[in-house]
């Protein structure tokens, strides 16, 4: 998937940040390995994904988002449990 930047507002920005991921650590997800899986189902109007990866600061996160031209709009984003971890790890062991 490429593109060119991230689409933020302050809608967006507040709900994202509501689990303590700063938008730094949330762009962040995207610079290195991630694994993108549609979400299909939550939204009839756009596409959305899910994105899976490690902020700058090592830590493993989740963040759903669309597409919107070639920039990234970031739904919401939080931290995965310890559980998702591991079953993330176990599944992916090549990322």
């Amino acid at each position: 998937m490429e593109f060119e930047g991230f689409d933020w507002d302050e809608a967006n920005r507040a709900k994202c940040q509501k689990h303590g991921l700063s938008l730094a650590n949330i762009e962040s997800v995207f610079a290195s390995r991630v694994l993108i899986l549609d979400d299909l189902g939550n939204s009839d109007a756009e596409p959305r994904f899910r994105a899976i990866g490690v902020t700058a600061k090592g830590r493993r996160a989740f963040v759903a988002f669309t597409q919107r031209g070639k920039r990234i709009r970031p739904i919401c984003a939080r931290y995965m449990r310890k559980m998702e971890i591991v079953r993330y790890e176990k599944d992916n062991s090549d990322l």
